[in-house]
C-alpha cells in the first residue's frame, strides 16, 4: 500500500530491550513493580496537592502537573513493553509508531519546559521574595502552564511533521523496544543526515541548552541562600537540591541521546529503559521524600480516608 509520501512500509518490528529470556523476566518484574507501587504514589501525590487546601501555593501546583505529567508520560511506552515480553514477534503499525513518537515528546518537552518553570518559582520565591505573589499570581500560573503544553506540542509536531515527509520502503526493524527519532530516522530510504542535523537541533541542542539554564539558574539561587541567614535557609538549600536531582535525572539521559549522531551505543537500550520508564515515576517521589508539607498532608489523607 503506497501512501502519498512513498511510505510503503506498514508496520515496524521491534527487536525489543534484549534476547535475553532471564533480563527480560526481570524487567517484567521491575516495570511490574513500579506500576504496582510507585505509580499509585504518583496518583496519591496529585490528590493530595489537590484536596489540602494547604498545599495551594504554586510551588505546590506545578509539583501536581509535574506528577501527572510523569504519570501520563509512564503510560507511552511500559504498558506496551509488558505485552511485548509476552508476544513472541512484537509489531507496532506505522501508525501506532507515529504517534508513539508524537506522545512522547510532546509530554517529554512539556516536562523539560516545567522544570525551567519550577526553577523560575523557585528564582523569584528566594531572590525577589517580596514580588512573589505579584508575578506568581493565579492567572501567571495558568498562563505557564499553558505555554508549557503548547511548547511541548510544537517540539513534538515539528519531529513527527519532519518524520511523515520521510520515504520507508525497506528495512522495518527497529534496534529498540520503542518507536523514537534516531531509531526511525535510520530506517528511511533516502539520505537522512539534513534530518538528523534538525533532529539534533530541535531536541539535542534545546535539551543541552535548558539543562545548563537550568543549573546555571539554581546556582545562582544556592549562591543568594548560601549568604542568607534565616529559618527558611535549609528549606530553601533542600528544595533547590532536589529540583537538581529531577533535572539530572531527566536531561541527563536526554542530552545522551539525542546531542549526538544517530549512532547506536551499547548503552543506548539501557538509557532509554530509564528514561522513558523508571525516571518518570522516580521523579515526583523523589520530590515527595525531601518535602515536609505534602509528606505530613499525604498522611493526614491516608489516615483520614484509609485507617477509618
Amino acid at each position: 500500500m503506497e501512501k502519498k509520501n512513498n511510505t510503503v512500509v506498514t508496520e515496524f518490528i521491534l527487536l525489543g530491550l534484549t534476547q535475553s529470556q532471564n533480563i527480560q523476566l526481570l524487567v517484567f518484574v521491575l516495570i511490574l513493580i513500579f506500576y504496582l507501587i510507585i505509580l499509585p504514589g504518583n496518583l496519591l501525590i496529585i490528590l493530595t496537592i489537590k484536596l489540602d487546601p494547604g498545599l495551594s501555593a504554586p510551588l505546590y501546583f506545578f509539583l501536581g502537573n509535574l506528577a501527572f505529567l510523569d504519570a501520563s508520560y509512564s503510560f507511552i511506552v511500559a504498558p506496551r513493553m509488558l505485552m511485548d515480553f509476552l508476544s513472541e514477534k512484537k509489531i507496532i503499525s506505522y501508525r501506532s509508531c507515529i504517534a508513539q513518537l508524537f506522545f512522547l515528546h510532546f509530554l517529554g518537552g512539556g516536562e523539560g519546559l516545567l522544570l525551567v518553570v519550577m526553577a523560575f518559582d523557585r528564582y523569584i520565591a528566594i531572590c525577589r521574595p517580596l514580588y512573589y505573589s505579584t508575578v506568581m499570581n493565579p492567572r501567571a500560573c495558568y498562563v505557564m502552564l499553558f505555554g508549557l503544553w503548547l511548547g511541548g506540542f510544537i517540539h513534538s509536531i515539528i519531529q513527527v511533521a519532519i518524520i511523515l515527509r520521510l520515504p520507508f520502503c525497506g528495512p522495518n526493524e527497529l534496534d529498540n523496544f520503542f518507536c523514537d527519532v534516531p531509531q526511525v530516522i535510520k530506517l528511511a530510504c533516502t539520505d537522512t543526515f539534513a534530518v538528523e542535523l534538525l533532529m539534533v537541533f530541535n531536541s539535542g541542542l534545546l535539551t543541552l541548552l535548558c539543562f545548563l539554564g537550568l543549573l546555571a539558574s539554581y546556582a545562582v539561587i544556592l549562591c543568594h541562600v548560601h549568604g542568607s541567614a534565616g529559618e527558611g535557609k535549609s528549606k530553601a538549600i533542600s528544595t533547590c537540591t532536589t529540583h537538581i536531582i529531577i533535572i539530572l535525572l531527566m536531561f541527563g539521559p536526554a542530552i545522551f541521546i539525542y546531542t549526538r549522531p544517530f549512532r547506536a551505543l551499547p548503552a543506548d537500550k539501557v538509557v532509554s529503559f530509564f528514561h522513558t520508564v523508571i525516571f518518570p515515576l522516580m521523579n515526583p517521589v523523589i520530590y515527595t521524600l525531601r518535602n515536609q508539607e505534602v509528606k505530613a498532608s499525604m498522611k493526614k489523607l491516608l489516615i483520614r480516608h484509609v485507617v477509618f
